[in-house]
């Protein structure tokens, strides 16, 4: 089935690994593509096809416009030079702040060198200053990793797809897993 990544279990990868900006900034939907592209390739070759998650954590809303100028003999007279100088759209582009995470990257924690020269491989594919950063949370979640163990040794949490569900204390208790659980 194609569907086989997304569903990946959340328990599945510990070790996240995250490209950050370091500069404000446009970067093309091209560039973004090329960064994936470039991290995809060196993942595949080294830790295999299905031991990683990309996320592409920023998107290309910004259109970028160009004035269109004519540059033959004579363009001076049939120009209009900055008057009507609304653009034709020419591309996309994310607008991107200094720190703002671009692209995360999860896998095993026996894999984290692979992942880091991946996503430096991928820094080239962009101007200016980008960081790696070696994420203190699990996997995807937002759970440092002593806490995601304990809580899904607890049941307070459960796999499900790539990420995890929170099992709360609201509710009937026919539907509560925790109670269900022998946990209350």
């Amino acid at each position: 089935s194609r569907r086989r990544h997304t569903r990946l279990q959340g328990d599945w990868s510990s070790d996240v690994c995250h490209l950050v900006c370091d500069e404000k900034q446009q970067i093309s939907s091209e560039a973004l593509e090329a960064c994936r592209i470039a991290v995809n390739k060196h993942l595949t070759n080294t830790v295999g096809k299905d031991a990683y998650h990309i996320r592409v954590r920023v998107h290309p809303f910004h259109v970028i416009r160009a004035n269109k100028m004519l540059s033959c003999a004579g363009a001076d007279r049939l120009s209009s030079g900055m008057r009507h100088s609304y653009g034709k759209p020419i591309g996309v582009a994310a607008r991107v702040d200094i720190g703002q995470i671009l692209l995360s990257v999860r896998a095993k924690d026996a894999a984290e060198p692979n992942v880091v020269e991946a996503i430096r491989r991928g820094k080239f594919k962009f101007a200016g200053r980008q960081k790696i950063l070696k994420s203190l949370k699990w996997g995807f979640t937002k759970y440092p990793r002593a806490e995601y163990v304990r809580l899904r040794k607890s049941g307070e949490l459960s796999a499900d797809g790539n990420i995890v569900k929170v099992h709360n204390r609201h509710g009937l208790l026919e539907n509560n897993a925790l109670y269900l659980a022998g946990q209350e």
